[in-house]
């Protein structure tokens, strides 16, 4: 049987509520999320994604309709702590998110005020530190640090409760390429191999072909919803959106206008180089 994770019933989110300047963030959304899923929401500025990922750890609470996180609703006060141990965030910033002097004692920083005795802390904290590859930095002051590296230094302060899902909101927007690299990097080794739920949410659509599964919203509601390869074929969809499609996806569309027979579902580079190499 497939453990669902969250579920969100019929949610919708009003800004201003009972005043003349009202905002519909959100409007009637309906999601499951399955353990294990590597799920990417996309949408354009203003289409609600930022608000639905601050309702998945309580940061915002439902105007109406019903978050549950393993059963707990995010509406009874007395599970908000328990939810959010269970659902880490990452934000946009990482300059925002960092507080202490060095790397260990910032991912520590959440342990230490949930209680857990300092040798367990340790494990936890050198745990974390290694699956976000940063060992050697845990000694360092955070702001020496790249934009990148300080983004997997948020990661490891939330994995470090041991989350059973994590939400990322757009981690890589102030991000150089490498840095952007290391973090998509991190981010799907911990679905891989620690099998971390992933709600990640970019502008980005080279990003978005990473996950398993891809929801657009628009004004509020979802719009789209599929696996990569069905989303980003959909190009005229995409553009009432005002999203783009993966460079690589358009390339293969023009390639065959002009007669080589390459997928359109063809998403990523390492799939259009090996399309290429057949007609070498």
């Amino acid at each position: 049987m497939v453990n669902i994770l969250i579920k969100i019933e019929n949610l919708s989110h009003i800004y201003n509520y009972n005043k003349k300047d009202q905002i519909k963030a959100l409007d009637s959304i309906n999601l499951e999320i399955k353990s294990g899923d590597f799920i990417s929401i996309i949408g354009s500025n203003g289409s609600g994604k930022s608000t639905l990922a601050k309702h998945m750890n309580c940061l915002l609470l439902p105007t109406t309709g019903d978050i549950w996180v393993d059963k707990m609703n995010t509406r009874d006060t007395n599970k908000v702590w328990e939810i959010r141990r269970k659902v880490g965030m990452v934000f946009q910033n990482p300059d925002n998110q960092i507080i202490a002097t060095t790397v260990e004692d910032d991912i520590a920083f959440g342990l230490e005020n949930i209680g857990i005795n300092p040798q367990l802390m340790r494990e936890r904290v050198d745990w974390a530190l290694k699956i976000v590859e940063m060992e050697e930095y845990k000694k360092s002051e955070p702001h020496l640090l790249s934009g990148g590296q300080k983004q997997r230094i948020a990661i490891a302060g939330a994995i470090a409760l041991h989350s059973s899902y994590l939400v990322l909101d757009e981690p890589t927007a102030m991000l150089d390429p490498r840095g952007r690299k290391e973090v998509i990097d991190i981010v799907k080794k911990l679905n891989r191999e620690e099998n971390i739920t992933i709600i990640y949410i970019t502008h980005l659509m080279e990003e978005a072909v990473e996950s398993g599964q891809v929801i657009a919203l628009d004004k509020g509601k979802i719009a789209l919803m599929g696996k990569p390869e069905e989303i980003f074929t959909q190009i005229g969809t995409l553009k009432k959106l005002r999203l783009d499609v993966p460079q690589i996806t358009e390339l293969a569309l023009r390639l065959n206008k002009r007669g080589i027979n390459i997928s359109p579902h063809t998403l990523k580079v390492e799939d259009m180089v090996k399309s290429l190499c057949l007609y070498i």
